[in-house]
């Protein structure tokens, strides 16, 4: 039977990842994007945590999605990578296990990973806007950092005996859970952009928190819970905000659903929708200093909504420190450029003189 998908979905041709992705995301992955050589060294690095081993274990141990397995969630990804504008479709792997979870993983040729819990939990358009959500992580390169970062956490907890070295690796984790935290709000982005449906989207994230009973419960609502979470409250309730979020690679499922909205609201979604995006040509220039006072401005503009009083006494800050970590950052990497582009023509010079 021919693959006919249900209705019409927008391409978006050459679609950068820079169009979805969140501030301090975009801004993280721009500095580093930057940085000639980086990426390929990271993914040399992330291979020696043996990427086959990793990916034997789910095809010995999962059911690999194709034509013949699960063929309609085969035609998911095969849409989202369609839509996403992306040259191979990623393999999809469904593994037995009730906790409700999905992930991009893997370096050379990344892969996803549902749980029959998520599986089970969500219906077929809930199923698309999750998998569009891991095709972004790919698109964007996070599964890179991703399998990176549980390889620190794994590392992390083998060297706890050892206490500067303990310490000094949860705070890289640490940084790089903060980075992933917001990873997520970008591939939100990605999946209702892959599944062109926002209603299934804030479906899928009203079950993560509240299963599948969907009759008992109402987005309005739902919304309401993240502006009170976001209120704040007193100090005490800051710091068990903070204190809430150690260990946690995800932001809690109202703050997804509140952020999700904000930017579906802002008109952002249906800009993209209409052509009005970056493409992949243009990534080399963006600029680390504009994404990196974007970034800042972004967490700003979080705070200003919020009335929590501990954030309050960060803004200021974060509006000074944007535009004097944007100029540190482009000088940074245009120094990384130069000295680059000089060793490249110091190479070819010695190279034409043999």
């Amino acid at each position: 039977m021919a693959n006919t998908p249900d209705r019409v979905r927008v391409r978006l041709s050459e679609i950068s990842p820079r169009a979805y992705e969140h501030p301090a995301d975009r801004g993280a992955l721009v500095a580093l994007r930057s940085l000639r050589g980086f990426d390929e060294v990271f993914k040399r690095m992330s291979g020696l945590f043996n990427e086959r081993a990793l990916r034997l274990m789910f095809l010995s141990s999962a059911v690999r999605v194709g034509p013949t397995q699960f063929p309609h969630v085969h035609d998911y990804v095969r849409d989202a990578a369609y839509v996403l504008d992306m040259d191979e479709v990623p393999e999809l792997y469904i593994q037995m296990n009730p906790r409700p979870n999905a992930m991009a993983i893997g370096s050379q040729r990344p892969f996803i990973v549902m749980t029959t819990g998520l599986f089970d939990l969500l219906d077929a358009e809930e199923q698309r806007f999750v998998i569009g959500h891991e095709v972004g992580h790919i698109l964007s390169g996070h599964a890179v950092y991703r399998t990176m970062l549980l390889a620190l956490i794994r590392l992390a907890t083998r060297v706890a005996w050892v206490p500067l070295g303990y310490i000094g690796l949860q705070a890289i984790v640490a940084a790089l859970e903060e980075w992933y935290r917001k990873s997520e709000l970008s591939c939100d982005r990605a999946g209702i952009l892959a599944a062109q449906n926002p209603e299934a989207a804030k479906r899928a994230l009203m079950k993560l928190a509240g299963g599948s009973s969907l009759v008992e419960m109402n987005p309005d609502a739902f919304l309401e819970q993240a502006r009170e979470y976001e209120s704040g409250g007193d100090a005490r309730d800051s710091f068990l905000k903070l204190i809430s979020l150690m260990g946690q690679t995800h932001p809690f499922a109202v703050v997804r659903l509140a952020e999700l909205h904000r930017w579906i609201e802002d008109g952002s979604y249906r800009r993209i929708l209409d052509g009005d995006y970056p493409r992949r040509s243009s990534d080399r220039d963006a600029r680390v200093g504009a994404e990196a006072r974007s970034a800042a401005n972004s967490y700003k503009e979080s705070w200003e909504r919020s009335g929590d009083p501990l954030l309050g006494t960060l803004r200021d800050v974060a509006g000074s420190a944007a535009s004097a970590g944007g100029k540190i950052f482009d000088n940074v990497a245009d120094r990384w450029r130069n000295g680059s582009a000089r060793s490249d023509q110091g190479a070819g010079g010695s190279s034409g003189s043999s």
